[in-house]
């Protein structure tokens, strides 16, 4: 299974590489994610439950940042068991590309193979499977992403103040007075 896309992320570069490495915010951004616990230097143990086609299991598995460079990309590797619904193992290359200030394109390709159960569903339910997840994901990582990172209110302009009163001038209000009093 090949699945490759992109997606645009309301945020920096910069934003969207630290959104990318928050263990927190990608577990509630993943469909079924029950958790990801860090095993070492960028090495994650992952519980996921997902449904592909008839067949609903618990996936646990390990995943392995790779080739870092930050905030730029990196690479994926994973692999995760199901017990007797199956197993998958692959590869996914993640690639960030800045499009303007507060906005980032996410350029990504997997490569995966599947085993067991999952393997007998057929390639086409498993792609639309992958592909819903991914959908679902990102729906709920752009969600977050908007939210982490929304712009600071504008500050409120002050209800219109009256106009300080203006200091008399030498010549000004008082010098009138006197002339028209004919004083000195």
């Amino acid at each position: 299974m090949q699945l490759t896309n992109q997606q645009t992320l309301p945020v920096s570069q910069a934003q969207a590489w630290e959104a990318l490495n928050d263990i927190s915010l990608l577990q509630s951004a993943m469909p079924g994610c029950e958790s990801i616990t860090p095993t070492g230097d960028n090495q994650y143990e992952v519980l996921v439950t997902a449904s592909i086609g008839p067949v609903k299991a618990k996936f646990k598995g390990k995943l392995k940042l790779a080739d870092l460079d930050p905030p730029n990309a990196y690479n994926i590797q994973f692999e995760g068991q199901g017990g007797p619904a199956g197993h998958a193992k692959g590869t996914a290359a993640v690639r960030l590309e800045p499009a303007g200030p507060n906005s980032t394109v996410l350029h990504y390709t997997a490569n995966a193979t599947v085993g067991g159960k999952i393997a007998q569903i057929g390639s086409r339910l498993v792609d639309m499977a992958a592909q819903k997840m991914a959908g679902e994901f990102f729906e709920n990582f752009n969600a977050q992403l908007a939210e982490r990172y929304k712009p600071a209110p504008e500050p409120v302009a002050a209800a219109a103040a009256e106009p300080a009163a203006e200091p008399a001038k030498p010549g000004g209000f008082w010098a009138w007075l006197k002339r028209l009093f004919g004083l000195s």
